[in-house]
């Protein structure tokens, strides 16, 4: 990362943070295959969509980064 980083790698390094046991669980894998991969999708979203359920102010991290806090969609 450079010495003044851009707020997308901020944002990556923020997200990377909230993902590293996942990270530390790929470490491990030797045989990637498409299986795997998925299911590293799917755990990886659903960490994410499960952060953004507990956040303590709702779109904090896109508010942190500097991005727009998008709408909640009508029921």
């Amino acid at each position: 990362m450079s010495k003044a980083p851009s707020r997308i790698e901020l944002l990556e390094l923020d997200i990377d943070t909230r993902l590293c046991d996942l990270w530390r669980e790929a470490l491990e894998i030797q045989d990637w295959n498409l299986e795997v991969v998925a299911a590293f999708m799917r755990a990886a979203y659903g960490k994410g969509y499960c952060d953004a359920l507990t956040e303590d102010d709702l779109g904090r991290l896109c508010a942190d980064h500097g991005y727009r806090v998008p709408d909640r969609r009508a029921a």
